[in-house]
Parts: C-alpha cells; structure tokens; sequence
C-alpha cells in the first residue's frame, strides 16, 4: 500500500470514528482514531474497520465494558477494544479537566 494510500484510509477511519450517528460514540471512538490509527499495522486496521462496522449499541456495551464482544470477533479486535477503552476513560478525565477551565 502507498503512502497516499494509508493517508487516505486513515482519513476515512478517523472520519468514521468522529462520525458514527451518536455523540457518544463520537467522543468514544474519535479520540482513540486520533491517538492510535497512525502506528496501528494492516493487521490491526482491518481489525478497527470491523470494529466500525459494528452498530453503536453493539460498540457501547463493549466499550463500557457492560457485555463481552462475541466470540467471532478475532483477539486482535479484542485488543484495540480494551485500548479504546483505557482511551475513553483518558479521555473522559481530559474533557472533564477542559470542562472547567471554559
């Protein structure tokens, strides 16, 4: 893959984080993109572009760490889930520390 190449998939997966059809999710997903997608290899893009292909519901359960994933989904997908979720909660204190200084 060229280097135009992965630019233009790592500017579709960041899109795609930040834009998801719910804020939560948003806020989940695209400070993870953001921090993550660039040293990520092809192994674990294809993982993070499942992972997108998943409905928001599905995504939150997980994330939050209410339900498991299914057993389908690989041990690399796995992975980039339990680092989207240390991301949420760093996140999560971040947004909270800018909440108070606007």
């Amino acid at each position: 893959m060229s280097e135009q190449d992965r630019a233009q998939r790592l500017s579709r997966l960041r899109y795609r984080s930040w834009r998801r059809g719910t804020r939560e999710m948003d806020l989940m997903l695209g400070p993870f993109a953001d921090r993550h997608l660039a040293a990520m290899n092809e192994t674990e893009l294809a993982a993070y572009e499942r992972l997108l292909d998943e409905s928001d519901p599905n995504l939150m359960t997980w994330l939050t760490g209410q339900a498991e994933p299914p057993p389908e989904m690989d041990t690399d997908l796995r992975a980039l889930l339990r680092r989207a979720a240390d991301g949420i909660e760093q996140g999560s204190a971040a947004a909270a520390g800018q909440r108070k200084t606007t």
